[in-house]
């Protein structure tokens, strides 16, 4: 892939540059991707992705293969494991919202049967492709991420703003970002 990707993938690591190219846009309606990449998003919260990223595999790990189902279960043992664990980012907020979130997961999944359907219904079930040609043309959130942002908190999620709404939209693919000229845009 050459030179012509997305600026944030440009001379990034190996790593950086397989997610850009392989899965960063690419519409995504697995519950299991879904969650995992809701609880990357936001461990992201004031940090930077690669460094996310680069832990992806710990949090894999320690987090029982991001299974939503184990991880609303966990309670003081496992948030004080987790704590100690320097394989992830062990901010104690970030960690205390996993099994949080995890519970809110499972609600949204048994009211609309996934948690995709509940998802993809914010955008009629199409992703919205944006062609953009210039890197300071891409938002850090919109409209969209604003009213995805403030239910997904009315129904108990944290490290849900609407900027790391408007990125986790990116990741699963419900938003299209890369450039017009990116080899990696789909077709």
């Amino acid at each position: 892939m050459s030179d012509q990707r997305c600026a944030w993938a440009r001379g990034a690591s190996e790593l950086m540059r397989a997610y850009h190219d392989e899965e960063w846009g690419r519409p995504s309606r697995d519950d299991a991707h879904l969650f995992e990449m809701l609880v990357l998003e936001g461990a992201q919260a004031g940090l930077s992705w690669a460094t996310v990223l680069n832990k992806r595999e710990n949090y894999r790990r320690a987090l029982d293969g991001f299974d939503p189902d184990r991880i609303a279960d966990y309670g003081q043992e496992e948030t004080d494991r987790l704590l100690r664990d320097a394989g992830i980012i062990r901010n104690r907020l970030k960690v205390a919202s996993l099994p949080r979130n995890a519970q809110a997961f499972q609600k949204v999944r048994a009211e609309y049967g996934t948690f995709a359907d509940y998802l993809w219904g914010w955008v009629d079930g199409s992703p919205v492709v944006n062609r953009f040609t210039e890197p300071s043309e891409v938002p850090a959130s919109t409209p969209l991420s604003d009213r995805v942002s403030k239910d997904l908190r009315k129904r108990g999620f944290t490290f849900v703003g609407t900027t790391i709404v408007y990125s986790y939209l990116q990741s699963a693919g419900l938003v299209e970002d890369h450039l017009v000229n990116c080899p990696a845009k789909p077709a």
